[in-house]
């Protein structure tokens, strides 16, 4: 195994995974290079999505792939934004961008005491694309949504996602820092460990 191909466009995510990729000898390719669409993400599960986003891939590619699905949730809110983390202003008829999300997450928490939220990064690594025991890494990454948004570094909810224990959103956090702690890394690792043994 010395090529996977990466279920995501996104070319942040694939310089970060493909530097860790790199010490197991594997090359990451984004499925954008190789002409494959995006998958649809019908499911309200984490889990679902990166399955079905990781198979997807696979079958396109002929290749071993792996693909996250990854958010933001909110106990109080019945579990939202969830897996509609990228797009939950636009279900109530916003735009689609991290400023409108993040103002309509902080509306839909003005009566709400209970402010408490976690990320989640779901991994999910396919050897083919009928693989039955996909290799599955989850991780979660705790703190609370505070109204004012503090910090210029990170994206999506960051500037409001506050961490109790470091006194600070994950927006004020430098990136080496943010990248050793986050959800993200956290899931990495644990991929990273069950990749070695197979690789």
């Amino acid at each position: 195994m010395d090529k996977i191909v990466l279920a995501s466009n996104n070319k942040g995510k694939l310089a970060e995974f493909q530097a860790l990729f790199e010490t197991l000898g594997i090359q990451l390719i984004n499925q954008g290079s190789l002409g494959i669409t995006e998958a649809e993400e019908p499911y309200h599960t984490f889990l679902e999505n990166a399955l079905t986003k990781a198979r997807h891939a696979s079958a396109a590619a002929g290749l071993p792939a792996l693909a996250d699905d990854s958010g933001l949730v909110v106990p109080a809110l019945n579990g939202a934004p969830g897996v509609l983390s990228a797009r939950y202003a636009s279900t109530a008829g916003g735009e689609k961008s991290d400023s409108a999300n993040n103002h309509y997450l902080v509306e839909q928490l003005q009566t709400v005491q209970d402010r408490r939220a976690f990320y989640v990064a779901c991994l999910v690594f396919v050897r083919h694309v009928e693989d039955p025991c996909p290799i599955v890494a989850q991780s979660f990454w705790h703190g609370e949504i505070v109204a004012d948004a503090r910090g210029e570094n990170g994206f999506g909810y960051d500037p409001h996602f506050y961490l109790p224990d470091l006194g600070c959103t994950a927006a004020q956090m430098d990136k080496a820092h943010k990248n050793s702690v986050s959800h993200r890394a956290l899931a990495l690792k644990k991929l990273m460990l069950e990749l070695k043994d197979y690789a």
